[in-house]
């Protein structure tokens, strides 16, 4: 059976988010605690945003996960296409890829070291430098030299980039046609590349120039916004309810090592690298504890932790970035979080 959360868990966490909207971190939040057989506690605070008047946001409010997408999609479309023999983790990228011209050394780094960020791909990516480049993308990406011995571990979006590009490639499909009939097969009907239009339902998140519009339905990452919002890195909006019924999904078939996807699971939440003492990365996933919860963060204020074998799972939906450098400010909630359903 899983191991619920108690009332005092609850009232951490609510004051918590409560907490952090006070100190003007993000203009509200929502936090679904909730276990594989489908029990949820839903906390919120604040509002969606000042522009959306008082509506106060809840689980159906739609969020642009950014980093979250590296697990609500890519990291799963991989998993089915291994399962599938169209991917091979230890083949390199170029394999899964158009055929590339002269040296890339990019392109020999494999799957495994993709997903796990241990490819030694140069760090940082900006995509606007590429304007005018006659080479497609993937080319342009593999063709700069590493920054890192493979196997050094080192968060790198454009890995992820690349994973994106790969599986449009392996199966002629765009990317978020593939993920959307994976969410539709996994009744999240309500999770999709944006853009998404502005509505009150919908949490913006930053003004990049005063007197600019704000950021509100397109993604707020630059890169993939310049890839028309589609990339394996970021780009995904979704909605806290949403992200319940995909860990719960999760969590119950980690108890069916049996399935594709308790197998896909079970094999990502093996250590493939320390970030720092006390934190590995598995595929995708940060690993705390041994492996004990597996989590992933996104830059405008989103995370999923689970902890497979107790059955539980936190998501927390903000647009922290609404305010900027405040992001920073919500770590005591991401830290309590973390806490909370490690113990379990």
């Amino acid at each position: 059976m899983p191991a619920p959360f108690t009332p005092d868990d609850i009232t951490r966490l609510r004051e918590a988010l409560a907490d952090v909207v006070a100190a003007g971190a993000t203009p509200g939040g929502v936090i679904v605690a909730g276990t594989a057989d489908g029990n949820r506690h839903v906390v919120n605070a604040g509002v969606v945003a000042p522009e959306c008047g008082d509506a106060a946001p809840d689980e159906h409010t739609v969020y642009d996960l950014a980093s979250l997408t590296k697990v609500v999609a890519t990291w799963l479309l991989v998993g089915r296409a291994v399962d599938a023999g169209l991917l091979d983790l230890d083949a390199p990228v170029r394999d899964a890829l158009p055929a590339m011209s002269g040296e890339a050394p990019g392109g020999e780094s494999t799957i495994r070291q993709l997903l796990a960020h241990t490819s030694g791909l140069r760090a940082s990516t900006r995509l606007d430098h590429y304007r005018g480049a006659n080479a497609p993308l993937h080319e342009l990406l593999c063709r700069e030299p590493l920054e890192d011995a493979p196997g050094t571990h080192r968060y790198i979006n454009r890995g992820y980039i690349l994973l994106g590009l790969a599986l449009a490639h392996i199966h002629a499909r765009r990317l978020d046609e593939l993920a959307a009939e994976m969410w539709h097969g996994l009744g999240m009907t309500s999770t999709v590349y944006g853009p998404v239009s502005r509505s009150a339902h919908v949490a913006p998140t930053e003004q990049r120039l005063p007197g600019a519009p704000r950021i509100w339905g397109a993604a707020h990452d630059d890169n993939a916004g310049l890839l028309g919002g589609i990339a394996g890195h970021a780009g995904v909006f979704s909605t806290p309810a949403d992200l319940a019924s995909y860990a719960e999904r999760l969590l119950t078939s980690h108890g069916h090592r049996s399935s594709a996807l308790g197998e896909w699971l079970h094999a990502s939440l093996v250590p493939q690298a320390e970030i720092e003492p006390g934190l590995e990365r598995g595929l995708s996933w940060a690993l705390n504890s041994h492996g004990q919860v597996a989590y992933h963060h996104g830059f405008t204020g989103t995370s999923l932790y689970l902890h497979p074998e107790a059955g539980r799972y936190l998501v927390v939906c903000t647009n922290a970035v609404y305010f900027g450098t405040a992001r920073a400010r919500i770590a005591p909630l991401r830290a309590l979080a973390l806490k909370t359903v490690s113990a379990g």
